[in-house]
């Protein structure tokens, strides 16, 4: 997989994320009862992509590392820092 595909596999996936937000915020139960769970994710998502913007020539090995920098740094709430652990995950 090149370093397009798997930016192009995130876009998607925070795409359909960002569909599925009200259903996801109607839930309600997961990690706390607020309401924002969707909305956290999907905000931590953006960042994702928005710190792929900033490293237009990474290469393919950098890709999990800077998912995850992107995730902690723009995390929203519980389930955002939950996701972005996700990320790290990934990383290490």
């Amino acid at each position: 997989m090149t370093s397009d595909e798997f930016y192009s596999m995130i876009i998607g996936a925070t795409s359909t994320l960002q569909e599925k937000v009200e259903d996801i915020n109607a839930l309600n139960v997961f990690p706390v009862p607020d309401g924002d769970t969707g909305t956290n994710m999907f905000l931590t998502m953006k960042a994702i992509e928005e710190e792929f913007t900033k490293h237009p020539d990474i290469q393919p090995t950098e890709i999990v590392n800077v998912m995850a920098r992107g995730a902690l740094l723009g995390a929203r709430g519980n389930s955002g820092v939950i996701l972005a652990q996700f990320f790290q995950g990934l990383a290490t």
